[in-house]
């Protein structure tokens, strides 16, 4: 029997306050974004969009069915690919960063104004992107108990590392403006909810039980607080219960995929 795709349990569509962003968004515009609603990094542009109240036209991809008009853009089919003036742009933080310089005119301005500021953005969204997410996903990915604490301290750390880099009183990263590093951040902070329901808890010390680390996590604290209260985060946010067969799909592919290569070992094959 042919195993299942690993979209297989995906659903089709967005729901809760997602769906009404996305009823919104349907209308022919020029500016097209192509989206899966179920992708943190597809959400990064989203809530960009929102936060700065660009009119576009969301578009919906079905893994199995890419619309032609998607693949002639970008004969990957990945998402997101924004259409602008009927061209293709894609990778989540560069669109994020082309909303802010292509519609100067809509506010907030998620860059800070700043160059010295402006420099820090990028510093640590590579830091997201190369350290964070990396870890969330080894993490996430582990399988048994042998070894789980040390991916679970790695992505503590980083988050650590990032909060201490944060303005003293926030809430935000840069302090009270939400910003484009805000952005980067904030489809992972507000998924870290499968760490409790598949790897027996995220780690983070409940507060006042922090010891040498209270501080950075009770400033991490506020500035996750923040990040879950935003508008345009909860609008680009679908109902729990659908994200939780992707994480399923995604922890069973990593165990297969484990076990295929112990036995490979096991028979000598490379």
């Amino acid at each position: 029997m042919a195993k299942a795709h690993p979209d297989a349990d995906l659903h089709p569509e967005a729901t809760g306050p997602a769906a009404r962003t996305v009823k919104a968004h349907e209308p022919e515009h020029s500016l097209k974004l192509y989206s899966g609603w179920f992708c943190p990094f597809v959400q990064r542009v989203w809530i960009a969009l929102e936060e700065k109240h660009i009119q576009y036209q969301y578009i919906e991809v079905n893994p199995y069915h890419k619309p032609k008009s998607l693949l002639d853009l970008n004969p990957r089919g990945l998402v997101p690919t924004l259409e602008y003036d009927n061209k293709p742009l894609y990778e989540s933080t560069v669109l994020v960063e082309f909303l802010e310089e292509a519609f100067p005119d809509h506010t907030p301005h998620l860059q800070p104004k700043d160059p010295y500021q402006r420099a820090r953005t990028r510093i640590w969204t590579d830091f997201v992107t190369s350290r964070i997410i990396p870890g969330y996903h080894r993490f996430l990915q582990h399988q048994g108990e042998d070894g789980l604490q040390e991916k679970r301290e790695e992505f503590l750390g980083f988050l650590k590392e990032f909060t201490k880099e944060m303005d003293s009183e926030g809430p935000y990263f840069n302090g009270k403006e939400f910003g484009a590093i805000d952005v980067i951040l904030a489809p992972w902070a507000v998924r870290l909810w499968v760490f409790d329901h598949f790897k027996g808890g995220l780690g983070i010390p409940e507060k006042g039980k922090g010891g040498d680390d209270e501080t950075t996590w009770e400033r991490w604290r506020t500035w996750s607080e923040a990040i879950h209260k935003r508008k345009s985060v909860i609008e680009t946010l679908s109902e729990r219960e659908h994200y939780l067969p992707i994480y399923q799909r995604y922890a069973e592919d990593r165990a297969q995929s484990e076990l295929a290569k112990a036995t490979r070992a096991g028979r000598g094959v490379p």
